[in-house]
C-alpha cells in the first residue's frame, strides 16, 4: 500500500535581489556647493569694490569743496581791468593789446584785436570788478566766472558810468598758469532769490510776567553792550557766547521786536536791537539769537537777572 505524504513542501521564498542605484543627488549637490561657494566669492568681491569706489567718491566730493578760487578770481579781475581800460590815442590801445597777450590766448588775441580800434573817440577807466560766481566747468582745471565792470566813459568833458555782467572761462594749468579761453560775453546779473527764511513766531511758553521782566533784561544788557568791556560782560553772559564789540559810536534806542519761547529752564529769544549810528547818522538793525538762564534776583531793584548762555548775532543795515 503506498502512502502518499500529505505534507506539501513549503514553497521556499524566492530571495531579494540587492538593487544598487547609482546616487543620482549627489552631483546635484556638489553643484549646489559649488554654486554656492562662488556666489559668497562674487559677493566678497563686490562689497570690497564697492568699499573702495564709495571711499574714491567721498574724496573727490571733498577734493571739489575745498578748492580754492581766490587765484582765478584775481586773474579775472586784473584781466578785465586791463581789457576795459584805455584812452583815446593810438599808444594806449596798443599798450592794451600788447597787455592782454598776458591773458589771452592766440587764438582769442586774434579774435579780440579789434574790439578798441585806434582812432576810438572815448576812454574808459574801470571803476570796479565783482566776482559773481566761480564754477567748475568741464575739468577741474577749467573755470566758468560770472563778472560785473563798472566803468567810467570819458568823451570830452561827458563823462557817464556804465555797468555789464560777462561771463568768461579760464584754464588753470596744474602748476597754476591761468589763460583766458573764452571771451568776455553778455550774460544776466543774478537776481534777487525768492527765499524767505521762516520767521520765529511765540508759542505761548513765556508768560507775561517772564516777558516783561526779560525785555527789562535785554534793554539793560544792549544799552551796556556796544561798549562794554569782557569783565563786564561776565555779569551778564556766559563763556564767550556775546564778545565785546567796542562800538562806542552805536547809541542804544529800542528793542525792535522780541520773539521768546520756553524749553524747560532755557528762554530762547529771538531779538531785534535798533541802534543809532553817531557818525553816519544811520539807524542799525542789529539781529540776535540768544538763549537765556534765570539765574536769581537782584534784590536792591527788586530786578529779576538772567545770563545768556548762548548767543549768534547777524546785523543788517537799513
Amino acid at each position: 500500500m503506498n502512502y502518499v505524504s500529505e505534507k506539501t513542501e513549503k514553497q521556499q521564498k524566492p530571495k531579494k535581489l540587492r538593487i544598487y542605484t547609482a546616487n543620482s543627488r549627489k552631483p546635484a549637490v556638489i553643484a549646489m556647493w559649488l554654486l554656492f561657494v562662488c556666489g559668497f566669492a562674487f559677493a566678497v568681491y563686490k562689497n570690497f569694490t564697492a568699499i573702495d569706489t564709495h571711499t574714491v567718491h567721498e574724496k573727490e566730493i571733498v577734493e571739489h569743496r575745498v578748492e580754492d578760487t581766490s587765484g582765478v578770481e584775481a586773474f579775472v579781475r586784473n584781466f578785465a581791468k586791463t581789457y576795459y581800460s584805455w584812452s583815446n590815442n593810438k599808444d594806449s590801445v596798443a599798450q592794451r593789446i600788447d597787455a592782454l597777450t598776458g591773458y589771452l590766448t592766440e587764438d582769442l588775441q586774434r579774435l579780440t584785436a579789434d574790439t578798441v580800434r585806434s582812432d576810438v573817440a572815448v576812454s574808459s577807466s574801470v571803476q570796479d570788478v565783482q566776482i559773481w560766481s566761480v564754477e567748475q566747468d568741464g575739468s577741474e582745471n577749467d573755470f566758468a566766472v560770472v563778472f560785473t565792470v563798472a566803468q567810467m566813459i570819458s568823451d570830452g568833458k561827458k563823462k557817464d558810468t556804465v555797468s555789464s555782467v560777462y561771463k568768461t572761462a579760464v584754464h588753470k594749468d596744474d602748476n597754476g598758469d591761468m589763460v583766458i579761453t573764452q571771451a568776455p560775453t553778455i550774460t544776466g546779473k543774478p537776481a534777487k532769490s525768492a527765499y524767505t527764511p521762516k520767521a520765529a513766531e511765540p508759542d505761548g511758553t513765556v508768560s507775561a510776567a517772564e516777558s516783561e521782566d526779560i525785555a527789562d533784561f535785554l534793554t539793560t544788557f544792549f544799552t551796556l553792550y556796544p561798549t562794554a568791556t569782557e569783565k563786564e560782560l561776565s555779569y551778564y553772559v556766559s563763556g564767550d557766547s556775546m564778545p565785546p564789540v567796542k562800538c562806542a559810536d552805536y547809541t542804544f534806542s529800542q528793542l525792535k521786536s522780541t520773539v521768546l519761547n520756553k524749553n524747560g529752564d532755557t528762554v530762547t529769544a529771538t531779538v531785534a536791537v535798533e541802534y543809532l549810528d553817531s557818525v553816519t547818522k544811520m539807524t542799525q538793525i542789529s539781529q540776535f539769537e540768544l538763549a537765556l538762564k534765570l539765574v536769581g534776583w537782584e534784590l536792591e531793584n527788586r530786578r529779576v537777572m538772567y545770563a545768556f548762555v548762548r548767543g549768534k548775532v547777524a546785523s543788517n543795515e537799513v
